[in-house]
């Protein structure tokens, strides 16, 4: 291969790789609602494990975990939405996303699947009510007859304001 086909070929992959991961979501529940994050965000899935708690925090930043070595701060969701704390059970997990080079953590009840939701089955919330620019929701997807509360992940962890910012390895 020539270099500039080569490098058309680098420049093309990525692309495809980001058109490939495009309306999907991974679901996962607080509650009885079903709430949904960009798949393109979401680095893994892991159990509920000890969490090392952080003094003055707010009280859905439930501490920080330490990950083959990173440290990651954890949100608790249902916390984070102003639900009641529950405690947590074997279908609990943590999923870790990165979120333009912020890694965090999100406990949720539980995690459903992976769906594909059309940009014509997305309804922008500002559409439907005046809300908060600000909310944790910044849109609904319709998925057979089901409603999807599709995340802010730029308000969910606060970037604009006092989020957490925890980087480094564990020695």
């Amino acid at each position: 291969m020539d270099k500039p086909t080569q490098d058309l070929q680098e420049n093309i992959e990525p692309e495809a790789e980001e058109d490939s991961l495009r309306s999907k979501y991974l679901t996962f529940i607080i509650s009885k609602e079903t709430y949904g994050i960009e798949i393109r965000y979401v680095t893994e899935i892991v159990s509920i494990e000890e969490i090392t708690a952080m003094p003055e925090m707010p009280n859905y930043i439930k501490g920080i975990i330490n990950l083959r070595g990173r440290i990651i701060p954890v949100i608790d969701v249902r916390l984070r939405f102003g639900k009641q704390e529950r405690q947590y059970d074997d279908r609990t997990c943590i999923i870790v996303m990165n979120y333009y080079e912020h890694m965090t953590g999100l406990i949720v009840d539980s995690v459903s699947e992976v769906l594909t939701i059309p940009e014509t089955n997305i309804v922008e919330l500002s559409k439907i009510n005046t809300v908060n620019s600000n909310s944790c929701i910044n849109n609904v997807g319709k998925c057979s007859n089901n409603v999807i509360l599709l995340i802010n992940c730029s308000a969910l962890i606060e970037l604009e304001s006092d989020s957490i910012n925890i980087e480094g390895s564990a020695s």
